[in-house]
């Protein structure tokens, strides 16, 4: 990859241009010391230090010879890093200082993760921003996270048509082989031989070309723990033969994040060379409609012999999740955590920029939550509410997958659903069996602004990697 598609330097290729951060306190006298034309152009583009305001300056020559960021009350806002990368001009740029309790490295990917675009359908070519890395920052470790984080984007903008079952296989088989990963995979018929019933009925109704399949990555040393990391791989939802409306649809390429976020965490894991046996489990599958979908109605078997009435041909990611989550218990892991574009309701209750998780374990929600105060990755814990989980009972079966409409909370009861396959924790089961996590990712940015392109966006992952670092490293 050359040097222009990095956008975090490790140093200046030739003169970067400064960027000052500056306060609405500190404005007055910031200008005060600067030659009077940056005065006279600072007011005559109204630059009040106000937060996310961007001036570019022209030196006598016409270029750009210094850059003015306001920082508002002038605390540490990384946000702001990412709108600084949207608004500039092509070229290299270096803070001139970083606001108080703001951490240099966490503003230089802040700043690379604004320079993202996604252009495989409309190539654009202009060069991009880029950040000589502030004092002691790895620039090779911050744009390996970046690129771990486009690479998550770039799956979920990616339409079905391009990024079926086939490719997200392909793409996990080329992470494992660049860092020396076991890899296997399990696709079509075989799953039910193999045992993923689950995984096999909701995927079945697709073509042959995009069978369903359950990939398996693992690396590091076997006398690490285990660590597991799971993502829901519904490379596009109809919903089944409870179709969804055409709005409902039209964003459904997306409905594979939580695979590619836990791809992108699993690269940021490996690179980071963190001491622990990764385990990545992706159930890849379609929800098509044709003669053999499954039904509402049908009883379905899964990995963990529980059986699952499907009320409703929609709720399927949990389904697949089912027996993943099975499969993660079986590796005894010390923490599992699985990813996936799961509930509107999630939405309903957080929006779409704050992430909901649930977890039984009080440890690991502080440290998930202190993670994400840290680095800037909105995370919100939700409760696994016991009163709730009756509404999963089947009068036929095991549980059922679309929960009693009295419990009214969707993504709580789906939390439930899951939590009956997840590895259970050495405190309910005494077998040395660690927590296990569950973030309802919405994996989309809505709203398009500097540094916040409309379309796919990687959320929770780097929380939850400064969580492993602490924990693990």
């Amino acid at each position: 990859m050359s040097d222009a598609t990095h956008p975090i330097l490790a140093e200046a290729k030739g003169q970067a241009i400064p960027v000052h951060p500056v306060s609405e306190a500190e404005l007055e006298a910031f200008l005060a010391r600067k030659r009077g034309p940056v005065r006279t152009y600072a007011a005559a583009n109204t630059f009040s230090g106000k937060a996310g305001q961007v001036l570019a300056v022209p030196g006598s020559n016409g270029a750009v010879e210094q850059v003015l960021l306001g920082t508002g009350a002038g605390r540490g806002d990384l946000s702001l890093f990412r709108t600084l990368a949207g608004k500039l001009p092509a070229g290299e740029y270096a803070l001139s200082k970083l606001p108080r309790g703001v951490d240099p490295e966490q503003a230089a990917l802040a700043f690379a993760l604004g320079t993202y675009r996604f252009d495989r359908y409309k190539k654009r070519g202009e060069p991009i921003a880029r950040l000589v890395a502030p004092k002691g920052v790895d620039a090779a470790a911050v744009t390996a996270t970046a690129h771990a984080c486009a690479l998550a984007r770039d799956m979920v903008n990616t339409p079905a048509n391009d990024m079926g079952p086939l490719q997200i296989e392909t793409i996990a088989r080329e992470i494992a082989e660049h860092y020396g990963a076991a890899f296997s995979v399990i696709t079509g018929d075989a799953l039910l031989t193999e045992g993923y019933p689950a995984v096999h009925a909701v995927g079945r109704a697709a073509v042959e070309a995009r069978a369903p399949r359950m990939i398996e990555l693992s690396w590091g040393d076997a006398s690490h723990p285990v660590v597991a990391l799971v993502g829901k791989g519904v490379v596009f939802d109809t919903g089944g033969l409870d179709i969804k409306p055409s709005a409902g649809m039209r964003l459904m390429k997306k409905d594979m994040g939580g695979a590619a976020h836990a791809l992108a965490l699993a690269r940021m894991v490996m690179e980071a060379k963190l001491p622990v046996r990764l385990v990545v489990l992706t159930p890849v599958v379609e929800n098509a409609i044709a003669g053999d979908a499954m039904r509402p109605g049908d009883v379905l078997q899964t990995r963990a012999g529980l059986t699952v009435e499907v009320g409703n041909t929609d709720a399927e990611g949990r389904l697949i999740l089912a027996d993943a989550l099975t499969r993660a218990a079986e590796l005894k892991p010390a923490l599992t955590l699985d990813f996936a574009t799961l509930t509107g309701a999630a939405r309903m209750a957080m929006g779409p920029f704050v992430i909901p998780f649930w977890t039984p374990d009080d440890k690991l929600a502080v440290q998930l939550e202190a993670a994400s105060k840290t680095v800037a990755d909105a995370l919100w814990r939700m409760p696994l509410t016991e009163a709730y989980r009756e509404a999963l009972d089947s009068d036929i079966a095991d549980l059922k997958n679309d929960p009693d409409g009295w419990a009214q909370a969707g993504a709580t009861t789906a939390a439930l659903f899951l939590q009956r396959f997840a590895p259970k924790s050495d405190k309910e089961s005494g077998e040395g069996v660690g927590p296990w996590v569950h973030f309802d990712v919405f994996a989309w940015n809505p709203k398009g602004r500097p540094g916040f392109p409309v379309g796919g966006e990687v959320q929770a992952i780097r929380a939850a990697f400064a969580m492993l670092k602490g924990r693990f490293a």
